[in-house]
């Protein structure tokens, strides 16, 4: 049997993020977590490094190490998105507050760090927020660029355009220079768009099959659904609202439950009006490299099969 693939989760939690932590938590035998790093995005750095932790301690994974990473952009003002996520970010279910410690070392030392220590494309970054960590990384230490297998990657939309501009996706929105940073690289990158999430409602037959797992992680994953929905569901009129970040996850468990091609994407970071979009040349109009695999199509039946199976095993 094929050892775990290596992962490093690079995150901003959100009940979304929490859901593609679970799904990791629940694939240990193809996923083996080499950390968590979390940046401002959704709510402040302070949250999304408690939210982490709280994640690991409701799936009683302490085991797993956290670490905060920059708690604004590179070069801009930090914006949040409390409005979709709550105050905390993790609004939904009753919790506890974390006894995990944060490690001491700063995520972008532990990325840079945990690149070099494992053989050479042997870790994956897997990014549900904005990308001011892992560009940061590749700033501080352009050896590493080379030693990632694969950058698996929520963020961006094409032809479904944006949810915090008309132009632009949230988490590319929140730091375009570290986007371009890490767009410019030259590493592997899937890119999973709002074009494919917007696919993935979360329905109330879907929730309900969550809901009869019956354990405390799958509980609190309902209570989190149960809340993050309600701003989709009154923006969209959509049954359910769209869960971006488990994508990512679901794509290195079951790569065929997606559809995509080769791409050139670049990353808007002068106008006003539409900076953080990501341009896709999705017909190849233009001779610029391809530069990233973009998905557009999900099998959204078999997405959710996944997610209640490996729910069901933490």
């Amino acid at each position: 049997m094929a050892e775990p693939r290596k992962i490093i989760i690079d995150t901003d939690p959100g009940q979304d993020d929490a859901a593609a932590i679970m799904l990791a938590f629940g694939s240990r035998t193809e996923l083996e977590v080499l950390g968590i790093t979390t940046v401002a995005g959704n709510v402040p750095l302070s949250l999304t490094s408690r939210n982490a932790r709280i994640i690991c301690e409701i799936c009683d994974r302490r085991d797993i190490k956290v670490f905060a990473g920059a708690d604004r952009p590179i070069s801009r003002k930090l914006v949040t998105a409390e409005h979709v996520h709550g105050k905390t970010g993790l609004d939904g279910p009753v919790v506890d507050a974390p006894t995990m410690a944060l490690q001491e070392t700063h995520a972008v030392d532990f990325i840079i760090e945990t690149l070099r220590r494992e053989p050479a494309g042997a870790v994956t970054l897997c990014t549900l927020g904005p990308l001011t960590n892992i560009a940061l990384a590749f700033r501080k230490a352009p050896d590493v660029v080379s030693r990632v297998r694969e950058l698996v990657m929520m963020g961006g939309g094409f032809f479904e355009g944006g949810n915090i501009t008309p132009a632009a996706e949230f988490n590319i929105y929140v730091d375009p220079e570290a986007a371009d940073v890490i767009f410019r690289a030259g590493v592997p990158i899937v890119m999973m768009p709002l074009d494919v999430t917007h696919q993935l409602l979360t329905r109330k037959d879907r929730v309900k099959r969550i809901a009869e797992i019956g354990t405390a992680p799958a509980k609190a994953m309902v209570e989190m659904l149960e809340f993050f929905e309600r701003f989709d569901v009154d923006k969209y009129g959509s049954d359910g609202g769209p869960l971006h970040d488990p994508t990512v996850i679901a794509y290195l468990l079951k790569p065929e439950l997606f559809q995509g091609r080769d791409c050139n994407v670049e990353i808007e970071v002068q106008s006003e009006l539409t900076v953080g979009m990501t341009v896709v040349d999705w017909w190849h109009v233009t001779d610029r490299k391809r530069n990233a695999k973009v998905m557009r199509h999900v099998d959204a039946d078999g997405f959710f099969e996944l997610l209640a199976e490996r729910f069901a095993r933490i």
